[in-house]
């Protein structure tokens, strides 16, 4: 008991010196927000809205929703066979294994903004390259949640498959995919909300959308529009959560 009380000071202790260093590191400081004016002196040149510009930034708008899309739907249909083949139960070997774990760990590690950098120089500016990098980063992140969706997965009806003589992967096929395919759909349905922003990003870099003309906006300070640009993006993801969430109980 003395020893599960010091373990707990002790952690009390190490939050609270690594809480303090994190303030200090990065200037966190309330009573910045103590002069409200310049804020508001601010967000009174949104107002009001210059809606000239709507029917444009609404195609924009279209223009993000398809890279979010492409990006997750083609991250999703790639990550599904490497999650199968980095899961503990249905790998083939321990080399497939690790080598599906490293790769997917490597893509996950190297963020859309970098990859959108790297593309850029390749295939030039545009959304071509913004879907690409989206598709890169979601292979990895889908890639290790459905494959840690399949390892938790009862393995009553991957046994019963084996037992008739159905192959590892047509076992695997019909045995796991329907237990993991609820969760599979809503892990989408959230990197696609993640898409969505992460496409605003690059727009900030020429990956074309509602982003870029967020960033062209405000970088020559027409702030009206900016005001319109922020409208639209609250709405887009608003939109994409009722439906996802729609989606969701119609499947589960």
């Amino acid at each position: 008991m003395v020893w599960f009380k010091r373990s707990q000071f002790l952690i009390v202790v190490c939050l609270s010196l690594l809480v303090i260093g994190s303030m200090k590191l990065t200037e966190f400081d309330l009573s910045k927000f103590s002069d409200f004016q310049n804020m508001g002196d601010f967000l009174s040149k949104w107002f009001p809205m210059n809606t000239e510009s709507l029917p444009f930034l609404f195609q924009e708008s279209l223009l993000t929703i398809a890279i979010a899309f492409l990006g997750s739907l083609f991250g999703l249909i790639i990550a599904l066979p490497l999650s199968f083949m980095a899961a503990r139960n249905t790998s083939k070997n321990r080399f497939v294994y690790f080598l599906t774990r490293f790769l997917l760990s490597f893509l996950r590690s190297v963020p859309e903004f970098v990859f959108g950098l790297i593309l850029l120089t390749t295939l030039g500016l545009g959304p071509f390259p913004a879907v690409i990098a989206i598709i890169f980063h979601n292979i990895g992140v889908l890639g290790k949640l459905i494959s840690e969706l399949i390892e938790s997965a009862d393995k009553g009806p991957m046994e019963a498959m084996s037992a008739v003589g159905a192959s590892k992967w047509i076992g695997n096929l019909f045995a796991v995919l329907p237990q993991i395919w609820p969760n599979v759909l809503s892990q989408f349905f959230y990197r696609f909300e993640v898409a969505i922003r992460t496409s605003l990003i690059l727009g900030l870099i020429g990956g074309g959308g509602i982003g870029q003309q967020l960033f062209i906006h405000f970088k020559t300070f027409q702030y009206q529009l900016v005001s319109v640009d922020v409208l639209l993006i609250m709405i887009m993801v608003i939109m994409v959560d009722y439906i996802g969430s729609k989606i969701r109980e119609k499947v589960i």
